[in-house]
């Protein structure tokens, strides 16, 4: 592997890793991806691809072959039983997942990572290189200076990048070598998750769900041809384990299961359950994403999506700079905008997993006094309160890179509204049958605006790409000579009830946004 000069080096080959790689592309930057792991990962890790994330894929044009390797709507569901052959005695839908939701043109999916990363491999032809390990990272005035280990064939080499997205994961090298602390719980324990084979069909075929949170694990269904996996805290000796047993009791345990279901092991993966958000996001021309820059617990399935959030928000300022576009000061908008959403996912996905536990902890109350076999467990959380919509659509960005006099954005919770307020993700509504205003956002910026022939006229005097859109009058509450900017992300950066009296708001909105000078 000899020397080379790229862009963008991006380390880490997971979903984020994988997703910044095609949408890098997409905005015309070359990049090199290197991942220490020799192949994708056999495990199914991350299961839940939320309605965001899907609308991300969707401008890549990944939802269909997505969506068609994925679970049916049906299994966007919890249920809850003491064990998995046994009844259930709660249930809880997965918002955007079992049903549509009309905020969104796409439905999210049930499916597992090592399903999802072969498509996002394919979906841009950049080089990555497997078994590439970085062991070196030195930052200079104009670029950084990789020095990348490949295992296979026992070399080392350098490798110039003008920018580098660490993408590594909660043990980030990245993260580690720059010296960035992490604050939150940290490490929350061990836990193993075990692939096997087994004909669960007579207990799960007429009640299926993407997840079954029972008192002796969380069982998920693989793929709809077939396979399970167990997540459960690592159990002592775990070296020596008979997992095919330890399997078969966790289903149940009666001569039922043992009797004729056979539990056939393929594979085992011990882990650590992280909770922790990165003091920092950026250190000069290298920025963290995914869970190098915060992991979260794995309870409501906000952990990955996440992260692809994190790029989507980045890789159009990092292709911004490097085309001339944008000054190199739109970059500092990353961490003022990403940070405090990893703040509030880390919030919620503890507070997600102490509700679960508070739901098991009321099935052992039953059981203890007697109550169990006539008695559901009402679940601890309204159907609003867990959807969570309000952090996968209602994130609000406070930035340089959003015009507006508001200090601090509004804390939406868990409840999403749809607005067009400067700073929130544009409002799906659909201009035509099978167009949204989110597949209307082009790669620049895009003007939505119910008088698109006078705002045309100041598009003439702007030297960047834009897009206009008819929007129709009054709706968000624009006037018949208002206007939306929108970002290439989608998120909304300037805002014109009406048409503003002077005749370079356009230009000047873009120039703020974009810290051009």
């Amino acid at each position: 592997m000899g020397e080379a000069e790229v862009p963008v080096l991006i380390v880490g080959g997971g979903p984020v890793g994988l997703t910044a790689r095609a949408l890098l592309e997409r905005w015309g930057v070359r990049t090199l991806l290197v991942e220490k792991h020799r192949e994708l990962s056999p495990f199914p890790r991350a299961r839940l691809v939320n309605v965001r994330s899907m609308e991300i894929f969707r401008s890549l044009g990944l939802a269909e072959r997505i969506t068609a390797g994925a679970f049916a709507p049906e299994y966007g569901r919890i249920r809850f039983r003491d064990t998995l052959c046994g009844p259930e005695f709660a249930t809880a839908a997965m918002a955007g997942i079992n049903a549509p939701v009309p905020e969104s043109p796409v439905r999210g999916v049930v499916t597992s990572q090592d399903r999802l990363e072969p498509v996002l491999l394919a979906a841009a032809d950049a080089p990555v290189r497997f078994g590439v390990e970085l062991v070196g990272l030195t930052e200079e005035a104009d670029g950084v200076t990789a020095v990348l280990a490949d295992h296979r064939r026992g070399e080392e080499a350098r490798v110039r990048a003008r920018y580098v997205l660490a993408a590594d994961g909660a043990n980030s090298t990245v993260r580690q070598r720059l010296g960035i602390g992490t604050s939150g719980p940290g490490a929350m324990g061990d836990f193993t998750t075990v692939v096997f084979d087994a004909d669960l069909g007579r207990w799960c075929d007429r009640q299926p769900a993407g997840l079954y949170f029972t008192v002796r694990g969380l069982f998920a269904p693989l793929y709809p041809e077939g396979g399970w996996a167990w997540f459960v805290p690592t159990p002592d000796d775990a070296a020596h384990a008979d997992w095919p047993g330890l399997v078969s009791r966790a289903l149940g345990g009666g001569a039922g299961v043992r009797g004729d279901v056979r539990v056939d092991v393929l594979r085992v993966q011990h882990w650590v359950m992280n909770a922790f958000v990165a003091e920092r996001f950026r250190h000069g021309r290298i920025l963290l994403a995914g869970d190098a820059a915060h992991a979260v617990p794995i309870v409501g399935g906000l952990g990955m999506n996440a992260g692809l959030s994190d790029v989507h928000n980045l890789c159009w300022k990092l292709a911004g700079v490097l085309h001339g576009r944008a000054g190199t000061g739109l970059l500092e908008t990353y961490e003022p905008e990403r940070h405090p959403v990893a703040d509030q996912t880390l919030r919620q996905t503890v507070a997600n997993t102490r509700l679960m536990l508070e739901v098991q902890n009321r099935r052992r109350e039953q059981l203890r006094t007697g109550e169990a076999a006539s008695g559901r467990v009402e679940l601890p959380w309204s159907e609003r309160y867990f959807a969570q919509l309000g952090l996968v659509l209602g994130v609000t960005y406070r930035s340089a890179a959003v015009l507006t006099g508001d200090a601090a954005p509004p804390d939406t919770g868990t409840d999403y509204v749809p607005t067009a307020e400067p700073g929130r993700r544009m409002p799906h509504l659909w201009l035509t049958d099978d167009r949204s205003t989110l597949d209307a956002v082009g790669e620049w910026f895009t003007l939505f605006t119910p008088d698109p022939v006078r705002w045309a006229q100041q598009a003439t005097t702007a030297p960047w790409p834009l897009r206009i859109e008819p929007f129709p009058e009054g709706g968000y509450g624009l006037g018949s000579r208002g206007a939306l900017l929108v970002r290439p992300d989608g998120h909304i950066g300037a805002r014109w009830r009406d048409r503003p009296a002077s005749g370079s708001a356009l230009r000047d909105g873009l120039a703020a946004i974009t810290r051009f000078a």
